[in-house]
């Protein structure tokens, strides 16, 4: 992992960028890690999310087992119907 102060970053974006699409870069400030530079792509691998409710569901292990219990709608909510 390439390691940049925050000065270091400013002076050479450039640089880091490339070498954030090798592997991830680690930004540092005062010494201490504060900020980590990496592709888009490798963010989405690491990230895992679903993308879609679809696939959250597909992902569960038992979702075809899953019973939902909805229940009916309530009328007081609904505005009477007026036909002239």
């Amino acid at each position: 992992m390439k390691i940049y102060s925050s000065r270091e970053f400013n002076q050479r974006t450039n640089q880091a960028q490339k070498a954030a699409h090798a592997a991830p870069v680690l930004i540092t400030n005062r010494g201490r890690p504060d900020l980590v530079l990496m592709s888009h792509a490798e963010f989405l691998r690491l990230s895992g999310k679903p993308k879609s409710i679809l696939e959250a569901l597909a992902a569960l292990p038992d979702a075809a087992d899953i019973e939902l219990e909805i229940p009916p709608r309530s009328t007081a909510q609904r505005r009477p119907v007026e036909l002239d």
